[in-house]
């Protein structure tokens, strides 16, 4: 099952962001679960969040997933979102 995670930056939060950052690729990059990954940009290009396709059994396990992302425990997000998700093109 693909479910779409989409995390929003609290305001301001950008060097909370930045002191996490490796901690939260390392994550990425050990998940077996993460299809695709990458952070949503403001107006100004800089990072305000997260976009994270996740390919897991259930809803179930993508929370578990997105709650043990560094960037949750480092109380990054003003607001998450998991969204099942059709890959229909590529």
């Amino acid at each position: 099952m693909l479910i779409a995670f989409f995390a929003h930056d609290k305001p301001g939060a950008l060097p909370v962001r930045q002191a996490n950052r490796a901690a939260h690729v390392e994550y990425l990059k050990a998940s077996d679960a993460v299809v695709q990954a990458g952070p949503l940009l403001n107006a100004e290009g800089e990072m305000a969040g997260s976009l994270v396709i996740l390919d897991v059994q259930d809803m179930a396990a993508a929370e578990s997933w997105a709650k043990e992302d560094p960037y949750a425990k480092a109380d990054l997000f003003a607001d998450t979102e998991l969204v099942i998700w059709n890959r229909v093109i590529g």
